[in-house]
């Protein structure tokens, strides 16, 4: 069993206001998925993008929205989203403060 504190994973700046920890994933021995703990900073947006895979998020803290083809759905503390697999998604933090959430996603083959 592993346990750690997920501030004991060195974030990675995406851009100038967004961070991501890879918290768990296959160096840890995940053989299937990783999970990561993302965090938005005020005003901070990731642009609609899709991928071939799902996502599952879990909203820490913070207020945002995630946006896709439906509209926007609401991102507070507690809330759980699926975003199934080619579905266009982004994010935009809302609040006055950072937006975390965690994301688990399968691990992607490389060369496929």
């Amino acid at each position: 069993m592993l346990s750690r504190h997920y501030q004991d994973v060195a974030a990675e700046p995406v851009g100038d206001d967004k961070s991501i920890r890879w918290v768990i994933g296959k160096p840890e021995g995940a053989p299937n998925f990783a999970m990561r703990v993302i965090e938005f900073q005020p005003g901070a947006v990731f642009a609609t993008h899709h991928h071939p895979y799902e996502h599952e998020i879990f909203v820490l803290e913070g207020e945002g929205v995630a946006y896709g083809p439906a509209g926007e759905v609401a991102m507070r503390p507690g809330v759980a989203l699926y975003i199934p697999p080619d579905e266009p998604h982004g994010y935009r933090n809302t609040g006055e403060g950072a937006l975390r959430f965690i994301c688990v996603i399968p691990h992607q083959e490389s060369g496929g």
